[in-house]
C-alpha cells in the first residue's frame, strides 16, 4: 500500500469519526478506507483507533500521529503543485482579502495583470475593510493596511501609505482656507469611520511634533473613496489617503492644504498564516504586488 494513502485514509478516519465519513471525503469505498488504515497500522505497529460498533476514538499513539500528519500532508500537496507550476506554470485557485477602497483602485487591477501571466490560474478577491480571519475564510493571501497584532500571521511590509488633508477650490472659496491645523476645528470636516480614531486628525511636522485636531461635520462615510468624492463636490475637507485621491490634485479638482505637514502613514502589508508552507504560487503573487505597487506609485 502507498503510504501517503494511508496517512490520507488515517487524517480522514480520525477527523470524521467513523470510516464511513472518511470514505465520502476521499471519494473512495468503505472497504478500501479501513485496509488503508489497517495497512499503517501494520506498517507502524501501533493501534491508531479504539474501534467500537458506532465510532473510531483515536488511541494515544492516533493523537500524536494527527497532531503532525495534516501539516505532512499540505506540505507534500504544496511541493507537488510546485514542481508541477515549475513546469506547466500557475493553476488552481488563489483567495484574496483585500479592504474595500485600496482593493477597488489597485489590487482588482494588480491581481488582473499577474493572472495575465499565468492563464489556468483563477482568482477569487474578498474586499471588506475588516480584519477577516485567514484560516475560517480560507483566504491564502491579504493586503492590509495598518499593524496586525495576531501572531498566527506573517508579514511582508510592502510600503506605507500617507494620508494628505484636502478640499475642493469651491468649498475654500466660500468657507474660507485654514491657515493652521487648528483651525479645522471650525470647518466642515468629512469623517472617515474607518479609521481608529475618526475625529481625531494628526498632523505632523517634519521636525517630529505632532499636532492633534477633533474635528466634526454633516458627512462620515467608511470609504476613503466616497469621501474625497464629497469633498470635490465642496461639501467639506477630507483627511484621505493619497491612494485614494485618482488624479484629483493633478486635476485641480482638490487642493492639498498644510503642504508643510504630513498626515498619518500606517504600513501596507501582505499577510499570511504562520505554520503553514507558502505556495509557489502565492510567494509569486506577493513578489508580483511588491513591484506592481512600485511601479504605480499611487502611496
Amino acid at each position: 500500500m502507498d503510504l501517503v494513502d494511508e496517512l490520507r485514509a488515517f487524517v480522514a478516519t480520525a477527523q470524521a469519526g467513523s470510516f464511513t465519513g472518511a470514505a465520502e471525503q476521499l471519494g473512495v469505498s468503505n472497504r478500501l478506507t479501513s485496509k488503508y488504515v489497517a495497512e499503517l497500522e501494520a506498517r507502524l505497529g501501533v493501534r491508531l483507533f479504539q474501534r467500537t460498533t458506532r465510532r473510531v476514538g483515536l488511541s494515544p499513539a492516533g493523537a500524536e500521529l494527527l497532531a503532525r500528519a495534516p501539516a505532512l500532508l499540505d506540505d507534500l500537496d504544496a511541493l507537488l503543485a510546485e514542481v508541477a507550476e515549475g513546469s506547466h506554470g500557475f493553476s488552481g485557485l488563489v483567495r484574496v482579502s483585500a479592504p474595500v477602497t485600496f482593493g477597488e483602485i489597485w489590487v482588482a487591477g494588480m491581481l488582473e495583470r499577474f493572472a495575465a501571466t499565468a492563464p489556468r490560474l483563477s482568482v477569487d478577491l474578498r474586499l471588506d475593510d475588516r480584519f477577516v480571519d485567514l484560516a475560517s475564510e480560507g483566504i491564502d493571501v491579504a493586503f492590509r493596511i495598518g499593524r496586525s497584532d495576531m501572531l498566527s500571521l506573517k508579514t511582508r511590509k510592502l510600503g506605507s501609505f500617507q494620508s494628505l488633508i484636502v478640499a475642493s477650490p469651491e468649498y475654500l472659496s466660500r468657507a474660507g482656507r485654514p491657515e493652521t491645523p487648528a483651525d479645522l476645528a471650525r470647518f466642515d470636516c468629512i469623517v472617515d469611520t474607518n479609521r481608529r480614531r475618526p475625529r481625531r486628525w494628526d498632523l505632523h511636522r517634519p521636525e517630529g511634533e505632532t499636532i492633534p485636531v477633533e474635528v466634526s461635520g454633516r458627512y462620515q462615510v467608511n470609504s476613503a473613496r466616497a469621501a474625497v468624492a464629497l469633498a470635490e463636490h465642496g461639501l467639506g475637507i477630507a483627511n484621505v489617503p493619497r491612494f485614494a485621491l485618482s488624479g484629483a490634485l493633478e486635476a485641480e479638482r482638490l487642493v492639498r492644504l498644510f503642504p508643510d505637514h504630513l498626515g498619518d502613514s500606517a504600513p501596507l502589508s501582505a499577510v499570511w498564516l504562520e505554520g503553514r508552507a507558502l505556495p509557489h504560487k502565492v510567494r509569486a503573487l506577493i513578489d508580483f504586488a511588491a513591484e506592481d505597487l512600485h511601479r504605480a506609485d499611487i502611496l
